[in-house]
């Protein structure tokens, strides 16, 4: 049997369970799905990888996902490893299988690449909530993120592959459905618009879930849906990223610190037991401890209760990167701070 280790994103655990479907009559055969969000999350996809080795010496191991994608070069170069794929390879995993050992790496340009994964999954291993991919890659660019260049550009799945992998989940029992995507609230032709259609066609589902959403891309749409719909899960995670609008800007959010309270207000005004979770970068270049009490007051403000804090964390290639650092000692204090505000969530 297949073993898949899943580093990373709800992304990469849906894909992951697509690839143990696809190679589950193939044994001894481990493959690695990175993460590329930060320099530290790639370096414990090597220490991963190293580990592995040492508990299978005998296996095949595979290097795929967001990390393969940006530095193939840095695991090819490990001679624990047999093969890195990237993204756009990631899909078509079968046919490479037979490649010669000699060729140790197949990493196309993902910006080239305009699909998806067709494959339609049967079920999540081990857990009690299914993921649903709704979205690939993302057209922003964040200043502090690399994924993009992982991901490439925005791309939707068809709304009636959505709803054929939703049915497939509930009819093997799955009760929690998550909606999750790069850039989920920028599915095309509208986000708030497939939620409709899905419970529409599917009545019956008894909890529908969302990954995290971009606060800028929530429309009036989408609440009056929070409002009808008993069956969306009242707890909504936004990508806030900082409570301070001057750091806001550099980080080239599209949200301000008002927008975020403005629109848990909305929510809680159809669905006052609404809860809200968000993601925190704390000590982001420039960032004053002022610019950082701004966002405690925003946690504090608009009633967020989970939050998912991460220390800024220089990821080379990005402009966040060239910009003046914050000490790292004062970022991790900072995310110590924070996340007394509220229960720390790591998913």
């Amino acid at each position: 049997m297949v073993e898949v280790v899943t580093l990373g994103c709800r992304i990469n655990s849906y894909e992951s369970e697509v690839l143990k479907e696809k190679l589950s009559e193939i044994d001894n055969l481990i493959i690695i799905n990175t993460c590329a969000v930060t320099s530290e999350a790639e370096r414990q996809c090597r220490q991963t990888i190293r580990k592995l080795r040492r508990e299978h010496p005998n296996a095949r191991i595979i290097v795929t996902g967001c990390a393969a994608q940006i530095a193939p070069q840095k695991f090819s170069c490990m001679k624990e490893v047999d093969l890195v794929l990237g993204n756009k390879e990631k899909t078509e995993i079968e046919k490479y299988l037979s490649l010669p050992t000699t060729e140790k790496t197949v990493v196309g340009n993902i910006f080239d690449y305009n699909g998806y994964d067709q494959y339609v999954i049967t079920g999540f291993e081990g857990r009690h909530k299914a993921f649903v991919q709704i979205q690939q890659g993302c057209n922003h660019r964040c200043t502090y993120c690399i994924v993009p260049y992982a991901r490439g550009s925005n791309r939707s799945v068809p709304e009636t592959k959505i709803i054929t992998q939703i049915k497939q989940l509930l009819a093997q029992n799955f009760k929690e459905i998550c909606l999750t995507g790069v850039d989920a609230c920028s599915y095309q032709p509208s986000f708030s618009k497939l939620v409709k259609h899905i419970l529409e066609q599917i009545p019956f589902l008894p909890s529908l879930q969302f990954g995290s959403l971009d606060p800028a891309a929530i429309d009036d749409e989408f609440i009056e849906l929070v409002h009808k719909y008993k069956n969306i899960h009242p707890h909504f995670h936004f990508s806030t990223q900082s409570g301070d609008n001057m750091i806001l800007k550099r980080m080239k959010r599209r949200h301000t610190r008002e927008d975020v309270i403005n629109l848990c207000q909305k929510i809680r005004y159809v669905r006052p037991e609404a809860t809200f979770g968000s993601d925190f970068i704390c000590g982001f270049p420039t960032e004053t401890d002022e610019q950082f009490q701004n966002t405690v007051k925003l946690v504090r403000e608009a009633g967020i209760s989970k939050l998912h804090v991460f220390p800024y964390s220089e990821r080379p290639g990005t402009p966040a990167a060239l910009m003046p650092q914050v000490p790292v000692e004062i970022r991790k204090e900072r995310a110590r701070i924070l996340r007394k505000e509220g229960e720390v969530v790591d998913d």
